[in-house]
């Protein structure tokens, strides 16, 4: 028979191997973000790791009004007819890009309301793009995002080479 003050000493090694084994009390510093809102539409940024070791960053273009479209990545740099703006991302500072911003949706084309001219837009409604990157330091790292957003009767104010600041990189 185990008495009492055993029993404790068992309990207190399988809660000791519980608390380590779930990793409760360590540091784990959460992945680096962002945000910023102008023109209506936020941008949310998020640096997260990839298998191989590389990173990726997520940032999702999300129009504050329903029925308003980001413009397309491969929108010309001056538009069509002079109206909108391509998306563009990229990185400065501790990251440095290894590729092409990509998003897994498709666009359309857009005629706003009395003008002949069709944009690229995506559907409406929030836009995730992914960008591959290296860190090169554990400086400060920047997003910097170039935007505007429309809707079938109305177009906003672009946004051009905002920064955007992500929290500091591990």
């Amino acid at each position: 028979m185990i008495s009492p003050r055993s029993w404790g000493v068992v309990l207190g090694s399988i809660t000791l191997a519980v608390v380590i084994l779930s990793g409760c009390g360590t540091n784990r510093v959460p992945e680096p973000t962002g945000h910023a809102t102008a023109h209506g539409v936020t941008v949310s940024v998020a640096l997260l790791p990839m298998a191989n070791g590389q990173r990726e960053l997520k940032a999702t273009f999300s129009p504050l009004q329903p029925g308003f479209h980001i413009y397309s990545i491969d929108l010309p740099a001056h538009g069509i007819d002079g109206l909108g703006i391509p998306t563009r991302l990229s990185v400065q500072g501790g990251l440095t890009a290894v590729g092409k911003p990509t998003t897994n949706v498709a666009t359309r084309l857009l005629r706003p309301a009395g003008l002949p001219t069709e944009i690229p837009v995506y559907p409406d409604g929030p836009v995730t793009f992914t960008l591959p990157v290296r860190q090169t330091s554990s400086h400060q790292a920047d997003v910097i995002v170039s935007y505007g957003a429309c809707s079938e009767n109305t177009c906003l104010m672009p946004v051009d080479e905002e920064v955007i600041h992500l929290s500091s990189l591990n």
